[in-house]
This record gives structure tokens, C-alpha cells and sequence, in this order.
């Protein structure tokens, strides 16, 4: 069972996808976690890039670049864990590269979108996304006091697009949409009450 999850930086996916983890872990089954951009040597060398204040990235080479570590992602970590059976769970995957070079960067409709990531994950799809959402307020003031990486110095106008595009994606089946602003526990719980269905616990 593949697992992700979305939102805008400081909705609290990060803390919800290790969560989920756990609980799984709990159940004595395998649980592979890994992030984007990331888990893969050369992944985790385009993230330092991707993420480095001082790195000028042209958008379409930021969305390659994204795409080339999800690529390595999927063929070197994902594809295996799933193959022998374990929960893959990731923080964030392909609808990230829709919501913030897609509609935040402008940069592509989502259908162009889909056939890029169709092509960099050969196919593989997440079973679940959990699209935690928050005002765009809410995940400021929790970014507030932390330093700034390039991905998260955009203004508001840069992250409406993303949040809209996000949500725009929400129609998804795959796809569900929990309330960020809601207690860490209850949005857990929420979320698993879902998952023990489709492990079929």
C-alpha cells in the first residue's frame, strides 16, 4: 500500500505521515518512509540544491529537477518496498510538482502535468493522498521563526496558486482532504480510520 501526503509548507503533513508510520509499524508490518525531494543519493543531492537560498533554479529546470529525483525515488526505493509487500509512505510525491511548479510557478495545466508524472514514476501512483489543508495564515505563522528554504520564500500570491491548485486536485477518488486546522490527533485519527480500511485491518 503506497501512501501520500500533500499541503502547503506548515500545514503539518510531516508530523501526520510519521504518525501514520507508526501506527503501522504498530500493526508489526514494514513501513518504508521517504520524502521529497530525497531518499536516494542523488536525490538527496538535488533536494541540497533545490533548497538552497543562494541556488538561482529557472523554473522549468526546478520542475525537471524535482521530477529526475522522484524518477531515482520511485525506481530505487519505492518500486522495491512495494514489491516485497511493505507500506510506503511518502512525504509528498507527484501532486506537489502539480501544485507548486504547476499553479504556483505557473509553469503547466495539470494534464500536461499528469503525462510528466506518468512518465517519471513509470505509472506508479499513490493508493491514498492525504491533502491536508490550512489557510494560508495558519501555515504562516507556523513557518514563522524557522529558516526559510527557496521553496518556501514565495510570497502569498505564489502560495494562493499552490492551494488552489491543490484543492483543485481534491476531486481526485485517490484523494482526501482533512482540515489542518483541526488538533493533531483528531486529523490523525481521521486519517487512520481511513488507512485501517485499505490495509484491511
Amino acid at each position: 500500500m503506497f501512501f501520500s501526503f500533500e499541503g502547503i509548507d506548515g500545514s503539518g503533513k510531516s508530523t501526520q505521515a510519521r504518525r501514520l508510520a507508526d501506527a503501522v509499524r504498530r500493526l508489526g508490518r514494514e513501513v518504508v518512509e521517504v520524502r521529497e525531494p530525497g531518499g536516494t543519493d542523488l536525490g538527496e543531492r538535488i533536494r541540497a540544491l533545490l533548497l538552497d537560498p543562494e541556488a538561482a533554479v529557472h523554473p522549468h529546470a526546478e520542475l525537471l529537477l524535482f521530477s529526475a529525483a522522484r524518477a531515482q525515488l520511485v525506481a530505487d526505493v519505492i518500486e522495491p518496498a512495494l514489491e516485497r509487500g511493505a507500506t510506503v509512505i511518502a512525504d509528498r510525491f507527484y501532486d506537489s510538482s502539480t501544485a507548486y511548479q504547476g499553479g504556483g510557478r505557473q509553469l503547466a495545466a495539470p494534464q500536461w502535468m499528469t503525462r510528466l508524472h506518468r512518465f517519471a514514476t513509470a505509472g506508479r501512483s499513490p493508493d491514498r493522498t492525504y491533502l491536508i489543508d490550512v489557510p494560508l495564515a495558519v501555515a504562516a505563522s507556523r513557518r514563522a521563526g524557522r529558516d526559510a528554504d527557496r521553496m518556501e520564500s514565495g510570497g502569498t500570491a505564489f502560495y494562493t496558486r499552490v492551494r488552489d491548485a491543490y484543492l483543485a486536485l481534491s476531486t481526485e477518488a485517490r484523494i482526501q482532504v482533512l482540515d489542518g486546522t483541526e488538533s493533531a490527533d483528531d486529523i490523525h485519527q481521521a486519517i487512520w480510520s481511513d488507512a485501517k480500511s485499505l490495509l484491511e485491518v
